[in-house]
């Protein structure tokens, strides 16, 4: 097959043949030399034209189907993609844009520099690239989808005669009638809008029950490691924090004496780890035993793409003693602050109660509004149903490429869903703290584990991909693999 791309240029600037090969045949689809439909060379014939590993041209086409430059059809082969080029702003050039197969729109920025030598450098090239969380995709998001529903809800005459509507503490009614519907489908959660809270994020939520849950010198059962907000809330509070070890089962059970347990079973935060079902009846059977309450926070395991789903506590719990706890700021964007919980009948008053104090009139009342719609819509769900898949392949493009530059360095725990990864540190507590330094002097966050654990433990960082590009996600890893040669 004749094909030609200008492979010996980028050859220059990126070491790494597959990169190398990522970028000239990026650059050939946006300068028209492959146009729309153009039928790409096999990983085999393309490996044979240019001295390739099959290898090296596989996980170039890769990256290139991750970001929709191409697309592949079965038993046909791969082809390019539609790319749009709009037109320039006044007094700037134009900028290539992408369109993925899930309507990603990824902005084509200039290569970084390639350090080449692997010696240290004066300071980071191409500016910082962080690894700690920083909220969900925003290129992916669908903005047209949720303005006409934030339109929508603006014209929206609410309440007798036109005005607004009568809204309670508990937050719009048409949300959490929305909410209760799609945990009925989605969680199998058989719970009624009268059950269901709105929060000024899922923490707010935290806080208020760890206030009405927990004395001063109570005991409270966390997870070690887990969410730091939730040790934040206890200590707050005066309680005491009793640490429940987590392996790759999730929280291992105990007869704690204590009254409140904090538990993330449908995906262990930071560690990933899916509570096992014998371990959920387990749990139950203790708060039953102990009159306790288990307040079950579901972080992210909305963007589950593998594994088999187990039904969340709050589905299997027959003595209403599960508070379910969701969030909307990492599902839709960061800054909307809109949470939820799922409460047992009894607990229903006294969380009314209480938030009318903070706010007796609910925040946020025409996003509210605009979510409920958007909810009804099917928006919420197709929404969902995309970013798995945009995330499911950030995941793997990470640990693929971790594997590739710098084997050994971290043991990445397996995760099924969610929008970060949990690594142990494979090498000393010394050489962890020197690659830290050595990674932040190339430009390189993440976030430690140090900061979830309640007791210590050996080192670990955690990873945030949901708001990085693909090419950032890879020149991260670069930049570690050279701090590690580095020190």
């Amino acid at each position: 097959m004749n094909f030609s791309i200008p492979l010996d240029v980028y050859s220059e600037q990126y070491r790494y043949k597959y990169l190398a090969l990522y970028h000239a045949i990026r650059a050939a689809i946006h300068d028209g030399t492959l146009p729309a439909g153009t039928r790409l060379p096999s990983s085999r014939e393309l490996a044979e034209i240019y001295g390739l590993s099959r290898g090296s041209v596989a996980h170039a086409y890769d990256l290139l189907q991750a970001e929709g430059y191409v697309h592949s059809e079965m038993g046909s082969g791969t082809f390019v993609s539609k790319v749009m080029r709009p037109s320039a702003e006044p007094g700037g050039e134009a900028a290539d844009i992408c369109l993925s197969p899930w309507g990603t729109r990824v902005m084509e920025q200039a290569p970084p520099d390639d350090p080449g030598s692997g010696e240290p450098e004066s300071g980071p090239a191409g500016g910082v690239i962080s690894f700690k969380d920083a909220g969900p995709s925003a290129s992916a998001f669908p903005h047209a989808e949720w303005k006409s529903a934030l339109a929508w809800a603006a014209r929206e005459k609410r309440g007798p005669g036109g005005g607004p509507a009568a809204d309670t503490a508990a937050g719009d009614p048409e949300l959490r009638g929305a909410i209760a519907a799609y945990l009925r489908r989605s969680r199998g959660i058989a719970a009624d809008a009268e059950q269901i809270c709105l929060f000024n994020g899922s923490m707010q939520a935290i806080m208020l029950l760890t206030q009405l849950l927990l004395g001063e010198g109570e005991q409270a059962v966390l997870e070690d490691p887990c969410y730091h907000g939730i040790s934040k809330a206890v200590a707050a509070c005066g309680g005491i924090a009793v640490p429940g070890t987590v392996d790759g089962d999730g929280i291992i059970p105990r007869d704690w004496d204590a009254r409140v347990l904090f538990v993330t079973p449908g995906r262990q935060f930071p560690t990933g780890a899916v509570l096992s079902p014998e371990r959920r009846q387990e749990l139950l059977a203790w708060a039953a035993a102990r009159n306790a309450v288990i307040v079950e926070d579901d972080y992210d395991t909305e963007f589950r793409w593998g594994g088999r789903p187990l039904e969340p506590l709050k589905a299997l719990d027959r003595d209403e003693r599960v508070v379910y706890i969701g969030s909307f700021s990492k599902t839709m964007f960061a800054s909307l602050r809109i949470g939820y919980a799922v409460l047992p009948r009894s607990l229903v008053p006294p969380v009314l109660l209480a938030k009318g104090l903070y706010e007796p009139v609910p925040p946020a009342r025409l996003e509210q509004r605009a979510l409920a719609r958007f909810m009804r819509r099917g928006d919420y769900e197709r929404h969902l149903r995309r970013m798995r898949r945009i995330y499911s392949a950030k995941q793997e493009l990470f640990r693929r490429t971790l594997e590739a530059e710098v084997p050994g360095l971290f043991a990445l725990k397996q995760a099924d869903a969610g929008l970060l990864l949990f690594a142990d540190w494979r090498h000393s507590p010394e050489e962890y703290a020197a690659f830290k330094k050595a990674a932040r002097n190339r430009g390189v966050q993440f976030r430690d584990g140090d900061v979830y654990r309640l007791t210590p433990g050996p080192p670990a960082a955690c990873f945030s991909l949901s708001h990085l590009e693909d090419d950032q996600i890879i020149e991260g890893v670069f930049r570690m693999a050279l701090a590690w040669k580095d020190i």
